[in-house]
């Protein structure tokens, strides 16, 4: 039986945006989910999929769903400034929904849920649930545990005192956007190494907008990240917040998040897989060494940075 259609849904125009490379069988995963998500929803949705000159049959999935694909140079992909350009084609819409391609709905309910918090007119930024992959190991696992509760919340530039940094936090992992506001903001940054989604909320927060977590908008989406890998992303996590300072500045840093983390992540670890504790030591020094590194990334030489970095085009000339 179907659910009762969520308020004014119906007359909601949404964008739904994938940015896709080569991505193999998850992608299809993603896709099914969303043409299903599609199917149950009471909004009118338009999904596209901005493609990175795939060499798989990623394009292919996008259309055989019937998909609008738009094509874009990898040399030129940005992770604020793709999502942008994106945004911008064809009409107009009410809500952006950003998804990654390795995301997959862990239910097609899932997508409306998130739709229905801007039944609030206050909510400018929603993001959903993940839920770790099936595959996931005990850090990636927990990680999902930790950063997405299962219960929501509704947060704003007032909220920093008892959220601090979190009360901006979103994931184009599955968010999405009030356009109006979107476009009031300006949009994501046009160059973003990572985390244009907390530039996005964070700019809305100020400007007196709020930011919802809806938990029971849940998709599947993880990653089994190696020492090194960890370390890359947090080099880049680091290399944010010194471009973007102004974020701690208003909401705090992260460093009380951090240490809330790492002993939520010990506790998780001693109960369910004790003998991951000596290689979640490893990835939680090598994050720290990282993000330290990122933050005083003026200081290193070029070749170094692009060499530390989890996402190396961002340093090309």
């Amino acid at each position: 039986m179907a659910s009762p259609e969520p308020s004014g849904l119906s007359q909601a125009r949404v964008k739904l945006i994938v940015p896709t490379y080569n991505g193999g069988a998850v992608w299809k995963a993603c896709a099914q989910s969303i043409a299903d998500a599609v199917a149950a929803s009471f909004a009118h949705i338009e999904v596209l999929v901005v493609d990175s000159s795939s060499a798989d049959d990623t394009v292919g999935v996008a259309a055989a769903h019937g998909f609008a694909v738009h094509n874009v140079d990898p040399a030129t992909f940005d992770h604020g400034g793709t999502r942008n350009l994106a945004a911008g084609i064809g009409p107009a819409p009410d809500i952006l929904v950003f998804m990654t391609q390795d995301a997959v709905f862990d239910a097609p309910l899932a997508l409306d849920a998130l739709l229905h918090a801007f039944d609030d007119q206050a909510v400018a930024v929603a993001y959903g649930r993940q839920l770790p992959h099936r595959d996931a190991n005990p850090l990636a696992a927990h990680a999902r545990l930790f950063n997405y509760p299962a219960q929501s919340y509704v947060a704003g530039a007032a909220d920093r005192a008892t959220r601090g940094i979190k009360a901006v936090f979103a994931s184009n992992s599955f968010a999405a956007y009030r356009y109006t506001v979107f476009l009031e903001l300006g949009g994501f940054p046009e160059k973003s190494i990572v985390s244009e989604d907390m530039y996005l909320a964070a700019r809305a927060a100020l400007a007196g907008h709020k930011i919802a977590y809806v938990a029971a908008a849940a998709v599947r989406h993880s990653h089994n990240y190696s020492p090194t890998e960890e370390f890359r992303r947090y080099f880049d996590i680091g290399v944010f917040h010194h471009d973007e300072a102004w974020i701690s500045q208003a909401f705090g840093g992260a460093g009380g998040e951090g240490k809330r983390f790492i002993l939520s992540e010990l506790r998780y670890l001693a109960r369910n897989a004790p003998l991951w504790v000596p290689r979640a030591c490893l990835h939680n020094a090598l994050k720290i060494i990282g993000y330290k590194l990122g933050k005083q990334y003026p200081m290193l030489p070029h070749a170094w940075r692009r060499r530390l970095s989890m996402h190396k085009r961002y340093w090309a000339p």
